[in-house]
């Protein structure tokens, strides 16, 4: 069975990927790389599906939205 799952993925103050499941309460890894970033996520996803089950329905991935405020 497969699941498909949400990554939203942003780039810290020092330059890594950092990796977040929405779906996956704690799911969440950092890289370098992009390509090692994916590769990571699809053990972290596993890690916690291991721990947690698989998310349940009512845990689904909505949407991100970008807000702008002025400062």
């Amino acid at each position: 069975m497969e699941i498909a799952f949400n990554v939203i993925v942003e780039r810290d103050e020092e330059g890594f990927y950092v990796a977040t499941v929405p779906e996956l309460r704690g799911c969440h890894t950092q890289a370098r790389s992009l390509d090692t970033l994916m590769e990571r996520v699809r053990e972290a996803i596993d890690l916690c599906l291991e721990e947690q089950g698989p998310p349940v329905a009512s845990n689904q991935f909505v949407g991100v939205q970008r807000v702008t405020v002025e400062v």
